[in-house]
């Protein structure tokens, strides 16, 4: 979960970083995601590859949306809801029902 919260603040931050020509956020976006790429590593030591990657980018996505809706005004049409919305159920199914992924 905090490799997906700092992919998500990095992300972010390089909306924020207007094409890296702001220094503040450009510093923000590279270390979140170096501190990101870190985690999810530590992550893949009791989650197989494709389980934790589906999870780490499902859930970017997820909340990049919601950030980019609340913070920056941009609109999500209904097929962006409905896809994401059927990007939770895979990550729901992946957690309740898989056997690939050790609780």
């Amino acid at each position: 979960m905090f490799a997906i919260a700092a992919e998500t603040v990095a992300t972010t931050a390089l909306h924020a970083s207007q094409q890296f020509t702001r220094i503040g956020p450009t510093l923000v976006a590279v270390l979140g995601y170096c501190l990101s790429f870190y985690l999810l590593s530590l992550a893949l030591k009791a989650i197989p590859v494709g389980i934790a990657y589906a999870i780490w980018a499902g859930l970017g996505i997820v909340l990049i949306a919601a950030i980019g809706w609340t913070l920056f005004g941009q609109k999500l049409d209904t097929p962006a809801v409905i896809g994401m919305s059927l990007i939770l159920s895979g990550i729901v199914v992946i957690n309740v029902f898989s056997g690939a992924n050790p609780h």
